[in-house]
C-alpha cells in the first residue's frame, strides 16, 4: 500500500489571487497542493454563508486547510463545516480579540464604510488595503498577485475582517504570524508559531521557511 496522500488547499488573503503560493513547494510523495481563489460574494452574504459555498469546492475528505490574512479568517470558518485534517492561518488572526485597535475603531465608528474602495483600479492603495504598504518599488510585482479587483468584493471583505464576531480562537488552529507585521501586529496575538523578520506578505518572501516548515507542522 502507498501512503495517502495529504490534499492541503491554500486560500490567498484580500484581493490576492493564489499566484501568492507560487513559490510554495511541499515533497510530491506526500502532499498534493490545491489552490482557491476568491469569488465575489452575493448580496448581503455573511461569511459563515460565504465559507459554507467555498467548502464546496473542497474534493478530498479531511486536507489541511491553510489561509493567509483574511483567507485565515475564511478558512476558520470553513473549518465549521468539514472534517479536516489541520487548520493552519498564517499572518491573520484566531479572534476578534487578536484585531488591532485601530480596527476597532473603525468598526464602532462605521468609519469603514468610508473607506475609498471605489478607488481599487489604483494598484499602490490595493496594495495598501491588502498588504499593508504601499508599493513603490514592487508595482509590477503586486499587479501580478493583486488581481480581485471589484469594488462590492472589497467593500464586503473589509466590513467581514472589522466586524468578524468569533470570540474564541478555535482550539485546533495553528497560526503562524511574522514579528513585524504591521497589519495584524504581533503583540495583539496569542499563542502562535513566530517567524523572525516576518511581515504580512512572508507567504511571498519568506518561502523559504514555509517550504522547510509546512511539512512537519502538517505532519505533527
Amino acid at each position: 500500500m502507498g501512503k495517502e496522500m495529504v490534499h492541503v488547499y491554500l486560500m490567498p488573503g484580500m484581493a490576492a489571487n493564489p499566484s501568492i503560493f507560487e513559490h510554495i513547494r511541499l515533497p510530491e510523495d506526500q502532499f498534493t497542493i490545491h489552490w482557491l481563489e476568491w469569488t465575489i460574494p452575493h448580496s448581503g452574504e455573511t461569511i459563515g454563508d460565504y465559507a459554507k459555498r467555498m467548502c464546496s469546492k473542497i474534493d478530498y475528505e479531511e486536507p489541511v486547510l491553510l489561509g493567509v490574512s483574511f483567507g485565515g479568517i475564511l478558512v476558520q470558518e470553513m473549518s465549521k463545516h468539514l472534517k479536516f485534517k489541520k487548520i493552519i492561518v498564517v499572518s491573520s488572526v484566531k479572534n476578534r480579540h487578536e484585531l488591532p485597535k485601530r480596527m476597532k475603531v473603525l468598526k464602532h465608528t462605521k468609519a469603514y464604510k468610508l473607506l475609498p474602495t471605489q478607488l481599487v483600479g489604483n494598484v499602490d492603495l490595493l496594495a495598501k488595503y491588502a498588504f499593508g504598504e504601499t508599493i513603490k518599488k514592487r508595482v509590477n510585482l503586486y499587479q501580478k498577485y493583486l488581481s480581485v479587483n471589484d469594488k462590492n468584493y472589497l467593500d464586503w471583505a473589509i466590513e467581514q475582517v472589522i466586524c468578524w464576531e468569533q470570540e474564541k480562537s478555535l482550539p485546533e488552529t495553528i497560526h503562524i504570524h511574522g514579528e513585524k507585521d504591521a497589519v495584524f501586529p504581533f503583540k495583539n496575538l496569542g499563542d502562535c508559531i513566530s517567524v523572525e523578520g516576518g511581515t504580512h506578505i512572508m507567504i511571498i518572501n519568506k518561502y523559504r521557511w514555509f517550504n522547510k516548515n509546512l511539512p512537519k507542522i502538517i505532519l505533527g
